[in-house]
């Protein structure tokens, strides 16, 4: 009986959807993918707070009236990849200590701590993609 290589056996599972670059389009993608999750069997968290801030920042930073945000999940073995391409390469995301009375600003260092590894990958101008990996 031969048997078969873990890399044949595991299916990789992915989602994709565009949304509009506005916090209902960025609230959409984290809904959105969390009923993907649960259709996958995947535990929600952190998954899903990591999904809110880099599509919150997609809405808010690498916003151009008119242009889209995409969300993309995949998962390969026991990793979940997840990916934020918006239209503003111009800007690249930078972790910062926000003042202890800002309302905002600890986004990236949420995903920072939540995540093996993140980082941006230039796309065809004027893209950029934010990615996070989780282990599974």
């Amino acid at each position: 009986m031969t048997q078969k290589s873990p890399e044949l056996t595991t299916p990789i599972r992915s989602f994709s959807i565009q949304l509009s670059s506005t916090p209902r389009g960025a609230r959409l993608a984290r809904l959105l993918a969390t009923e993907q999750l649960r259709s996958w069997g995947l535990p929600l968290d952190p998954a899903r707070q990591v999904i809110a801030e880099l599509s919150a920042n997609a809405a808010q930073h690498g916003r151009i009236p008119g242009r889209d945000f995409r969300l993309l999940l995949y998962v390969v073995a026991d990793t979940l990849r997840i990916e934020v391409t918006d239209t503003r390469d111009d800007r690249l995301p930078t972790p910062r200590l926000p003042g202890p009375d800002s309302e905002s600003g600890r986004g990236l260092i949420l995903v920072d701590a939540l995540a093996d590894r993140w980082g941006v990958t230039p796309g065809l101008p004027p893209r950029k993609t934010v990615w996070a990996e989780l282990p599974l």
